[in-house]
């Protein structure tokens, strides 16, 4: 009769972290990198994967599903990808095209293939349906990575001058709290010259126009 693994062991100590962890993480060998060799971590993870705790999404990446009543089994959210990516290479990630328009709630569509700027390598990977790829770009895209800025920056890129009308920006207005939207002006210099007055537009803040609004009306 084989022994039962050690609770020290890499195959102990790796169970225990994915049965701790939330459903929906995303892991790659690199969150376990502290347990042991490569080797042994890759064999922990498959044995899990053989008994059903982790699902093999590609080469290197795995996750614990999500369960849904109604639905089934889950996909991972882009942003868990991305989180256990950016972690394994110690890189930035910035969020752009429709999957930033997505994010800020200007675009309803849900982008199959979902594009991130980074300052690590290029490189694409399929987790589920969806297809991540990392695009690597210059230090001034990624300036204001992490920041709403970038984000803001990047749909804006996206949906074009033409697509940018008061109803959307009326709309940012609405879900950004206005101390956020003032942050906009420390990175106002990183966009192109036709977006910054858009960015004031979103920055500004409605209780100074109201206040204005009221002093004139005073007789």
């Amino acid at each position: 009769m084989p022994r039962a693994p050690s609770a020290h062991s890499i195959d102990a100590q790796l169970a225990r972290r994915v049965q701790r962890a939330a459903r929906g993480t995303v892991f790659t060998p690199a969150s376990f990198a502290s347990l042991g060799s490569r080797a042994a971590i890759d064999k922990a993870l498959q044995r899990l994967v053989t008994a059903g705790n982790l699902r093999r999404l590609s080469r290197g990446l795995y996750d614990k599903p999500r369960q849904d009543e109604m639905l089934g089994t889950l996909w991972p959210t882009v942003d868990a990808v991305v989180r256990a990516l950016a972690g394994k290479d110690r890189i930035r990630t910035q969020p752009t095209g429709a999957y930033a328009a997505n994010l800020l709630g200007l675009s309803e569509q849900v982008p199959a293939k979902v594009v991130l700027l980074t300052d690590g390598t290029a490189r694409s990977v399929q987790a589920g349906p969806i297809q991540i790829t990392l695009k690597r770009t210059t230090p001034r895209d990624m300036a204001a990575a992490g920041r709403l800025s970038g984000l803001v920056i990047q749909a804006f890129k996206s949906l074009g001058v033409k697509n940018i009308n008061s109803e959307r920006l009326q709309r940012l207005r609405q879900t950004i709290p206005a101390i956020e939207r003032a942050k906009l002006l420390q990175d106002i210099a990183l966009a192109p010259a036709w977006m910054q007055p858009l960015l004031r537009e979103l920055a500004r803040d409605d209780r100074d126009n109201a206040s204005a609004e009221k002093a004139a009306s005073s007789p």
